[in-house]
């Protein structure tokens, strides 16, 4: 007997236009409103700090965020080995490392931090096959892969690390199916298939991707609701509207899934109320899963949203400004 789709009903009730003005109220003011959750999610401050910034600008709102206060933050959170920490008195991560120079470069302020010490932590977490630790504790994955590249390139200092055994390791890490674990022999998913060709996308290496098998396995995450999900045999969630979009977009295949019904999907995830974006309708918003939604329908042109870049899951215009270009595969 086969098993049940597992997936979520789309119902008459829930909401089907942009909720544009609430989202930015939501954004704006989430310190003041909902103090209890960004208290206890200091752990990862500096990412929550990138997901607001960057989805605020796209909704056409970047003032509605004190940059200096910003900026004055990200620097406070530069560690002594160069790294940047989530929150002040935090360890140092590969991952707060790419949101903070993502929040810098959206503030056209980069120079606000040591750019070398920041470059030299990153050069440091490449172990001798290529692949990058995410910190102290040596866990491997190819998320570290993409942050390490991608705050490389957007700095301008792909030199500094091994791009031949980076690439190696990224290949490694391919399947059967066309996708990418974490490691070597781990899952296809679809946010370590973004991690990796995103990497392959910034160091012009897409040629070694299998396009339409690939393509396949990511347009079958869509489920009858609209929504995609991360792999086979899971619910959908709005956060999968970027990861496999994008890895869509980079393939030249946005064209192979559902729009409209994904567009619904989305939607309906809003909260009417309170604005934000929640992984599926009915559940509670946050900003995470608020800026992958909004990059999803940016992706697909829908409403009045500024262009996001695939790859680097920033303001085109953003990217326009660093003069920096991304492989992506024709349609």
């Amino acid at each position: 007997m086969a098993n049940a789709v597992k997936d979520v009903k789309i119902t008459e009730e829930m909401p089907d236009c942009m909720l544009q003005d609430l989202h930015v109220r939501f954004l704006s003011t989430y310190e003041e409103k909902f103090k209890c959750e960004y208290e206890m999610t200091e752990y990862l401050r500096m990412s929550g700090i990138y997901w607001s910034a960057t989805a605020l600008d796209l909704l056409n709102a970047a003032d509605q965020l004190d940059q200096d206060k910003i900026v004055q933050f990200v620097r406070t959170c530069q560690t002594s080995e160069g790294g940047f920490s989530p929150a002040p008195r935090h360890d140092p991560s590969i991952l707060y490392t790419l949101s903070a120079i993502q929040i810098l470069c959206m503030y056209d302020r980069l120079e606000a931090i040591d750019l070398d010490a920041a470059v030299a932590y990153i050069t440091k977490a490449q172990n001798d096959d290529g692949s990058f630790k995410g910190d102290k504790w040596d866990e491997i994955d190819t998320r570290f892969s993409f942050c390490a590249v991608a705050a490389l390139a957007l700095v301008g200092r792909l030199e500094a690390i091994n791009i031949d055994k980076c690439v190696e390791f990224i290949i490694s890490c391919m399947n059967f199916d066309g996708g990418f674990g974490c490691r070597p022999g781990s899952e296809t998913h679809s946010g370590q298939i973004y991690c990796c060709l995103g990497v392959l996308s910034i160091l012009g290496k897409l040629y070694l991707v299998d396009g339409d098998l690939l393509g396949w396995w990511l347009c079958e995450r869509q489920l009858p609701s609209g929504g995609l999900n991360g792999r086979p045999e899971k619910y959908p969630d709005v956060c999968y509207s970027w990861w496999v979009l994008s890895s869509l977009a980079i393939l030249g295949k946005l064209h192979w899934i559902d729009k409209e019904s994904l567009v619904r999907f989305i939607l309906a995830s809003q909260d009417n109320e309170s604005g934000g974006i929640a992984d599926r309708p009915g559940d509670c918003v946050d900003p995470f899963h608020t800026l992958f939604g909004i990059c999803g329908l940016s992706l697909l042109g829908e409403g009045k949203l500024k262009d996001v870049n695939p790859v680097f899951c920033m303001p085109q215009h953003v990217i326009d400004r660093l003069n920096l270009t991304v492989e992506l595969l024709p349609s």
